[in-house]
């Protein structure tokens, strides 16, 4: 039955990637905001697809005549203008003030390297394709993307989505709204292949509200109507959790085969048997032949019809090749159409240290995940070697630091509950010396928290609680023995353990018993699921207001299991949580506009209640790029915002 719950942990991995495997998308963490400003939802429809908005090079008129890649001549393809839609997208992955955009030239290949196996982070980045779109992830307009465009109604709970006129998949088929319908009716509402329908795809994102309801108008047109308001829809198709066009499209023609509405079951027997399925587990054959967004790293992807700039041809051991995708939509405004590289390579080495190795030594064309500020000199030395070492904002704040509260201890939950002793802990937090020692002076004290440095504070505070010390100093918990912080830290960041010793230190001249462990960071994601982390770091994603990352599942776990679980496991949590959990809700549920200030009220909650500690904000990242490499955003973007812009890259000649 392990395969049969790929449904249920596919509908977990957002918030995992939140706290795991991309940070938003950051192993070397990631970026900062230059502060969005409001658009609203209510805009009735998506700006014209044919007209590029901001970014992508200008306002064209319609084209009539189009380009492609020298490489496909000899595949036998029909003519580039019917491979691409009547309602071709031009390119505005990023506005204008972040990316100068050129018109590029064909050829080359894009080095990446990364130390996972079945997964590459840039690469993940520079081909996933959401529904709809926000230039530069900031959120201030939604625009098309796979979907052409949208309406919304006065009320927020009816949304019409227009699709593309002769979008096809990447094996040539035609995309539909048969191919939603499939998605909608055939998977997500099959209990065999979803036993939990996404709470997110409920009115409002509210775990008791009705399943969304699909309408399919005809070929190109559908409605999904909520019973609740939920502006926030549009944005959590665009950008939140890293969504991709998974989430509402999948290739019916292809699927259809391994589903047993379509197929019979005794046909399918066969390949069941093949899979190494038990006779009967139908479910199963197919959540291993259905690719999600997720999955478009893995070595199964191979085959598989996408949507995506690049797909993938082959993978061996050590490297993984994608090649470009004869039909994808996307045109620059010559009427070439993207992306200009022609394949992507990606190497598997054995840990983050080959990582850094060969990218100093030039053997890589891209890097942002794996990129570490702490390297930076070393990156500006070599750059000899025939890259750039740029820097840009980073989309985390990439070292919070999180005391489980419902951590299985009652002296422990007495002592972290107490807001007058996180509040200690974050006066004993010296973030001049953070940011000096750790990133060279390219970060800021963190806005959400109280940034005061005051030791004598911090012993006041701990003092009134009746944390004594003891003779050597240390002080004690409630039960009489010296209370003790064991942070427990992965290497998911090059920055993570380096700045968690430097807390241990700081938190240490209050008198605790502060201990540091390294932990692999697949016991790191078990002892998580499993409530037994009591003191860990890692990022959340508090530059994007759209994102709701506020670190609930870390610093209370069971709370959070609760909330998730609509009550039925973890515990209860008190009001303030309770509270703050709607807020969470209600922000995720409005609309942009209504959104951002109901962000601005967390972040005062935040503020007053200390629930997780975010020292630093504004933080640089490194962006690793070959010299010859063109359209790459400046120093305002976000890092990441290059990896989004991806189609767009080209080699000077």
């Amino acid at each position: 039955m392990k395969s049969r719950r790929k449904s249920i942990i596919l509908l977990l991995v957002s918030a995992l990637m939140l706290t795991l495997v991309l940070g938003g998308c950051q192993d070397s963490p990631a970026s900062t905001t230059p502060a969005p400003t409001t658009a609203a939802v209510q805009a009735t429809k998506a700006p014209d697809p044919t007209k590029a908005p901001d970014g992508g090079g200008g306002q064209p008129a319609q084209l009539t005549a189009f380009k492609d890649s020298p490489v496909l001549a000899s595949k036998g393809l029909p003519p580039v203008k019917d491979r691409l839609p009547s309602d071709y997208k031009f390119t505005n992955e990023l506005p204008e003030s972040q990316m100068k955009y050129e018109i590029g030239t064909y050829g080359g290949v894009l080095r990446t390297v990364t130390s996972a196996p079945d997964w590459d982070a840039d690469v993940f980045v520079m081909n996933n394709e959401p529904l709809l779109n926000t230039p530069g992830i900031l959120g201030d307009q939604i625009t098309g993307n796979v979907l052409k465009d949208y309406k919304v109604s006065d009320d927020q709970k009816t949304f019409t989505f227009s699709m593309r006129k002769g979008l096809k998949w990447s094996d040539g088929q035609p995309v539909t709204t048969e191919d939603v319908r499939f998605t909608v009716e055939d998977i997500l509402n099959d209990p065999e292949l979803t036993p939990i329908f996404p709470v997110w795809l409920r009115g409002g994102g509210e775990a008791d509200a009705a399943p969304m309801k699909l309408e399919v108008i005809d070929d190109l047109n559908f409605k999904l109507t909520f019973d609740r308001p939920y502006g926030g829809i549009l944005i959590r198709f665009a950008i939140q959790g890293w969504r991709g066009y998974t989430e509402l499209i999948r290739p019916a023609h292809y699927l259809k085969q391994f589903h047993k509405k379509y197929t019979p079951l005794d046909k399918l027997e066969p390949l069941i048997k093949q899979a190494g399925f038990q006779p009967g587990e139908w479910f199963n054959l197919f959540n291993d032949k259905d690719i999600t967004n997720w999955e478009l790293a893995n070595k199964k992807a191979v085959g598989f019809p996408v949507l995506y700039p690049w797909m993938m041809t082959k993978s061996t051991e050590s490297v993984t090749t994608y090649e470009r995708n004869p039909y994808y939509f996307k045109v620059d405004t010559a009427g070439n159409q993207l992306p200009y590289i022609d394949s992507i390579q990606s190497t598997l080495v054995q840990d983050i240290e080959m990582v850094g190795l060969k990218t100093i030594a030039g053997e890589v064309d891209f890097s942002r995940e794996s990129a570490a500020l702490i390297k930076m000199p070393l990156y500006r030395e070599n750059e000899k070697n025939g890259y750039k070492a740029l820097l840009a904002n980073m989309h985390v704040t990439p070292t919070d630091i999180f005391l489980n509260e419902t951590f299985n201890d009652p002296n422990w939950q007495k002592v972290v509950q107490d807001v007058r002793f996180r509040k200690a802990l974050s006066l004993a937090l010296n973030r001049k010396e953070i940011i000096d020692t750790i990133y060279y002076g390219f970060a800021k004290p963190g806005s959400i928290e109280d940034p005061t440095f005051d030791l004598a504070a911090a012993n006041k505070l701990l003092d009134e609680m009746g944390l004594t010390k003891g003779a050597d100093g240390k002080r004690l918990g409630p039960d009489g023995k010296v209370f003790t912080i064991p942070f427990e830290v992965g290497a998911q960041a090059p920055d993570i353990v380096p700045l968690t010793q430097l807390i241990v230190e700081m938190w240490k001249q209050l008198g605790l018993n502060v201990t540091m462990k390294t932990i692999d960071q697949t016991l790191w994601t078990t002892r998580n699921t499993n409530n037994e982390l009591q003191a860990t770091m890692i990022w959340t994603h508090t530059p994007l207001w759209y994102m709701g990352d506020w670190g609930t599942q870390l610093w209370g776990a069971q709370w959070d299991l609760w909330r998730t679980s609509g009550g039925k496991n973890g515990q209860e949590p008190p009001a303030d949580i309770k509270n703050l959990y709607k807020m969470i809700n209600d922000a995720a549920a409005a609309n942009p506009e209504d959104a951002k200030k109901k962000v601005a009220e967390i972040k005062q909650v935040m503020k007053d209640k200390v629930y997780y500690f975010i020292p630093i904000s504004e933080v640089k990242q490194p962006l690793i790029v070959n010299a010859k490499l063109h359209n790459i955003p400046n120093d305002t973007s976000f890092a990441i915002g290059a990896n989004f812009s991806g189609e767009q890259f080209f080699y000077s000649k």
